[in-house]
């Protein structure tokens, strides 16, 4: 996820492919308008010399509008490593990291090393960049950095100022992209999975989608449920709240993280002496907050406000251990001493991007907006409603509330989407995977997704910490194997249980997701 948010809607029942269609001699008008996108031959090529010679790169065509498939067109980039054992192979394994607006034409090299020898002697792995993002005709506008700071407090001074921000962001958008980005959503990129289908020559997909991508993966099974093979959805999507709710959910989220971080640090107070309850422990947090609202704490060079501390300690608090340790540094810059040593406080480098790839630098930020502001029309256009939302979030939820209820730029998006929003409810069968303790999709919000997806089976990971499962060596990895390469869903709903030290640390997993950020000027073990 690289983040997630509200709302459900009238929706469009999908049952014919690529375009809403009703009766057979319009179906047959769709596909032959749409037969030289399926009939592509991708020339494929090495991506980088850099990179390993098995993983090849190519570019296809999709239209923009599936609507008029005649019009203008998109540049999708795609990705494979194909298996070297075509006795065992079954067909492709379509991946995708998660986002909105995250770039996948890496994900066949990331997996390769991540997945089991028996699932990569089933499938190809294929990867794509989403219409909008990264080598697929991307989108941008042209956002300052200032700009693209979208997770913001709610302060009653400065609330005219944000509402400004939030309706520069829009214009911004629109003057840059225009029409373009009614069609950047996700249903769109649904049906581009279709084309790659096709243009692979495969009748069926199966799929690995993290985060955003099990509602990606969600949207196709309920458009293409014919085409729908062995599905696996990681970390998931409530798609009843895309997508303001899906931001709000990480306040909801976050606080009974918090609640089981003040106990566990309660019963080590002698090793970080932040309190001896639970109480205590919640009271020495939000002291050093106060603390950082009246003066600014100096953590190693970089001043934190008490709103910079709220932010960056939502996703941290999943982890016990790590956030107990950030704490206890926190607490000591706070009384004027000096980090200790071994622990190392900086700006962590920015990552560059994959193969080289001339983007526009705000594209992650315009893909996702793109696609959270088009995707429904559930957004308040109202600016008041967020003043309300946020003042009432904020006393329900202290960390993060008010942060993921004020306004964003959604409320004055200029186009609305080309469609409603999908309504997910189907009985296709697929695997969802979720951590107990996720902070970018909370287990309520896998929930959701199970709820919706009535053929589906649901592993969680009691106990376990973090964004994204298989591939981890997560007890469920074992599950999801069996099932990528038998095709079986276990009989019913299970729950397996994570190593005991699983939840003190949130170890980066080695997974090309989205994750929280950390307090500024600390390095975030997320």
């Amino acid at each position: 996820m690289r983040n997630s948010r509200i709302a459900l809607f009238l929706a469009v029942s999908a049952v014919t492919p690529l375009v809403p269609v009703l009766t057979p001699a319009t179906a047959s008008a769709a596909e032959n308008s749409l037969r030289p996108y399926l009939q592509q031959k991708p020339a494929w090529h090495r991506c980088d010399k850099a990179l390993p010679a098995s993983l090849q790169c190519a570019t296809i065509k999709v239209p923009l509008d599936y609507g008029r498939p005649g019009a203008k067109k998109l540049d999708l980039a795609i990705s494979r490593m194909r298996t070297s054992t075509k006795k065992e192979r079954r067909g492709v394994l379509l991946l995708n990291p998660g986002g909105p607006g995250g770039p996948g034409v890496d994900m066949p090299q990331y997996m390769a090393g991540e997945l089991p020898k028996a699932v990569k002697n089933k499938y190809d792995l294929v990867g794509f960049d989403p219409r909008g993002i990264g080598l697929s005709s991307p989108v941008g506008c042209g956002l300052t950095s200032d700009e693209r700071n979208w997770e913001r407090p709610y302060k009653p001074e400065k609330f005219s100022k944000d509402v400004k921000w939030a309706r520069t962001v829009a214009e911004k958008c629109d003057k840059r992209q225009g029409d373009k980005l009614r069609h950047i959503t996700t249903r769109n990129t649904a049906r581009d999975m279709d084309v790659i289908r096709a243009v692979l020559g495969e009748k069926k997909i199966s799929y690995l989608g993290y985060s955003y991508g099990t509602y990606l993966g969600a949207v196709y099974t309920q458009m293409f449920p014919k085409r729908t093979d062995r599905f696996v959805l990681d970390s998931a999507v409530d798609p009843a709240r895309v997508w303001r709710g899906m931001i709000q959910v990480w306040a909801e989220g976050a606080e009974p993280a918090f609640t089981r971080w003040t106990e566990w640090t309660a019963a080590r107070h002698a090793t970080y002496k932040l309190g001896r309850t639970p109480e205590a422990v919640r009271k020495t947090f939000y002291g050093l907050v106060a603390q950082a609202d009246r003066k600014p704490i100096d953590l190693d060079g970089t001043l934190l406000t008490g709103d910079d501390i709220r932010l960056g300690s939502r996703g941290m608090f999943f982890g016990t251990r790590d956030a107990a340790e950030a704490i206890a540094e926190l607490k000591k810059a706070a009384a004027g001493a000096r980090p200790t040593p071994d622990r190392e406080l900086r700006t962590p480098e920015p990552v560059p991007p994959s193969f080289g790839r001339t983007v526009p630098e705000d594209n992650g930020d315009a893909g996702f907006w793109a696609v959270v502001c088009a995707d429904t029309r559930a957004w308040p256009r109202d600016p008041e409603q967020y003043r309300k939302d946020a003042i009432r979030d904020k006393a329900r939820y202290p960390l993060y509330g008010d942060f993921a209820s004020h306004i964003k730029p959604c409320a004055f998006w200029k186009k609305s989407g080309s469609e409603p929003a999908t309504r997910i409810g189907n009985k296709v069968g697929a695997l969802i995977l979720q951590n107990e303790w996720d902070s970018q999709t909370p287990l309520t919000s896998g929930q959701g997704l199970r709820r919706a997806m009535k053929g589906s089976r649901m592993v969680t990971v009691a106990g376990g910490v973090g964004h994204g499962i298989y591939g981890t060596k997560s007890c469920a990895d074992k599950t999801a194997t069996a099932y990528l390469t038998s095709g079986k869903l276990p009989a019913k709903d299970m729950s397996c249980k994570a190593a005991p030290a699983a939840g003190e640390r949130s170890v980066p997993n080695g997974l090309p997701l989205p994750a929280p950020r950390g307090i500024p000027g600390m390095i975030s073990r997320f």
